[in-house]
């Protein structure tokens, strides 16, 4: 049976934080141990806070392709000008939008920065992603097997918009001892059909799963663990699961 456990005793994170210890003791506080094939799975908030991924907009001067997408998108030019430093390819800037490849690979909305729920101490602040998030996920996992060396799975989640879909869903942008993408291709189906273009987005599933209780808001949910899972496939990293530009269909 799938269980989903919300990890609510963390509290704000802080720059500098040690958040294996933090999730270590979340753990506790809902009585668990992580155990094989466990996946805890984090939300790039609070990895990007503990790793004070925080730039004071006050700080920015916007150059002239800023002001330019600015002008486009309706938004302000400092933050354009931090997207565009994040990023690697201009994907689409229309009236409220701008949607960029990550220099991660990651196709997203405004690179991935954030300016909700990062605390309110008075300056403009905007919250980066990680500098790599599967290293993040490494890290974490690392530190907490040195706890419970249980063979388990981390990933860092983060919710993305999809085209022509509305509503945001969890993905994971970073992963570490989990694989985050599973390729049934060359496979047999029910009716002994070969499997010739299926791959799973593990990874994803479970970024999304957790992400029914970590939620968008207010929650106060900023990890979760995910139990019931199984795999008998080697580990990959969430890049793992960014499709190359050579196999882009829409650009």
């Amino acid at each position: 049976m799938l269980t989903i456990h919300p990890l609510t005793a963390i509290g704000e994170v802080l720059p500098g934080d040690d958040l294996a210890a933090l999730l270590a003791a979340a753990l506790r506080s809902a009585g668990l141990e992580l155990q094989r094939f466990d996946i805890l799975v984090v939300t790039q908030k609070i990895v990007s806070k503990a790793e004070g991924r925080f730039v004071d907009l006050a700080g920015v001067v916007p150059g002239a392709e800023a002001m330019r997408l600015a002008g486009t998108t309706r938004k302000d030019p400092r933050l354009v000008e931090l997207v565009l430093a994040e990023s690697s390819d201009v994907v689409r800037a229309v009236p409220h939008v701008l949607i960029t490849r990550h220099r991660s690979g990651h196709v997203m909305a405004n690179a991935g920065i954030d300016q909700s729920n990062i605390g309110s101490s008075g300056a403009e602040l905007a919250l980066l992603l990680p500098e790599d998030a599967d290293a993040s996920a490494q890290r974490l996992r690392e530190a907490l097997e040195r706890v419970w060396p249980a063979g388990f799975g981390v990933l860092v989640s983060d919710s993305f918009g999809r085209p022509w879909r509305y509503g945001v869903t969890n993905v994971a942008i970073g992963g570490s001892g989990f694989p985050a993408l599973i390729d049934r291709r060359g496979t047999p189906d029910r009716d002994g059909r070969i499997l010739e273009v299926t791959q799973v987005a593990l990874g994803d599933m479970a970024a999304s799963a957790a992400g029914l209780v970590t939620g968008e808001g207010a929650e106060g949910v900023p990890a979760a663990l995910i139990r019931g899972l199984s795999w008998d496939t080697a580990p990959n990293p969430a890049a793992a699961l960014v499709r190359p530009l050579g196999e882009d269909l829409f650009r």
